[in-house]
């Protein structure tokens, strides 16, 4: 073959390699859910406004939330709000309010006293005060629906909600997925890219509450399985990564997870799943918290989530 041909051939060749190479990080990137390195408000800017308020999810905004989070728990009477705990008396005045009303629950092996989300109408939860916990000058802030959550956020950044104790409800009858993904639809956001200023990742520690939806539902959005330090050699494996695939998109790991143990970031990416750590924020043993999130990027993780999203170092 002259030599000019074999040079054009080896030309063309380079350059089929080097598209395969760009066509497979943009499969990995939408695949993945993201586009680049990705910043989440945890709980909205939870930092400087109080968690799930609507204070915090607009702070989280202006601050440049890529996604801001919605911790999910559900009403007396099946409405999803917008809450970490699963009882009220940590960041609302139930106390106060509703004396009288907490009570002791078996919840996931371990016995609960306090004022159980479960236990209260949509109506009367709304009658709380959800602020001054946090700071007198929130008083009167509101324990948001989800609807409300995506009513702030719809437009003008990616919603990110979280199946919180699926199976606990679940024994209390709601179907707490099916309720996710309703809320989702009548908003136009059941489906990748169906607005896509509005991108949509679904979170939960439960394996079963996304394997649910990823085989049984057949949900398209993208799905993050959370899981703790507590279960970090559980599923530190190849096999396992290659389970985790089946019914989900990315893991989430805690932060202590990462740093103790770095090489899950590519051994996920090479499972074809994103890396998502969380929470990295202020705190006394973390002064600078953009030298942490840049610390943990260098590392190869995907996204973050953060108290403070002011921080989150972009270049």
């Amino acid at each position: 073959m002259p030599t000019t041909r074999i040079r054009g051939v080896l030309m063309f060749l380079s350059v089929l390699a080097a598209v395969a190479v760009v066509l497979g990080a943009v499969v990995q990137a939408q695949y993945a859910g993201y586009r680049g390195k990705t910043l989440i408000a945890h709980r909205g800017a939870s930092a400087y406004a109080p968690e799930h308020s609507a204070a915090a999810y607009k702070l989280a905004i202006a601050q440049g939330a890529d996604y801001v989070e919605q911790d999910l728990q559900v009403t007396k009477d099946g409405q999803l709000v917008c809450l970490h705990d699963l009882t009220l008396e940590r960041t609302t005045n139930a106390k106060e309010v509703f004396p009288g009303r907490s009570r002791a629950l078996t919840r996931e092996g371990r016995e609960l006293t306090g004022w159980h989300v479960c236990d209260f109408t949509l109506a009367e939860i709304q009658q709380l005060d959800a602020g001054s916990w946090f700071d007198p000058k929130f008083k009167g802030e509101k324990v948001l629906t989800f609807q409300q959550a995506i009513d702030i956020v719809k437009g003008k950044a990616g919603i990110y909600p979280e199946t919180k104790a699926p199976e606990v409800y679940g024994s209390l009858g709601f179907d707490m997925e099916r309720l996710v993904m309703d809320v989702l639809k009548r908003n136009g956001l059941d489906k990748p890219n169906a607005d896509p200023k509005t991108p949509v990742f679904i979170q939960s520690f439960s394996a079963e509450s996304l394997k649910k939806m990823r085989q049984s539902m057949k949900v398209t959005l993208p799905l993050l399985f959370l899981f703790s330090e507590r279960d970090r050699d559980t599923w530190m494996t190849k096999e396992r990564m290659s389970e985790i695939k089946t019914f989900a998109d990315g893991i989430g790991p805690a932060k202590g997870i990462v740093s103790a143990k770095p090489e899950i970031v590519p051994l996920a990416h090479d499972a074809g799943l994103s890396v998502t750590i969380w929470t990295v924020s202020s705190t006394p043993a973390v002064q600078d918290v953009r030298d942490e999130m840049r610390k943990f990027l260098s590392l190869g993780v995907d996204a973050i989530f953060t108290n403070n999203p002011d921080q989150f170092p972009r270049q």
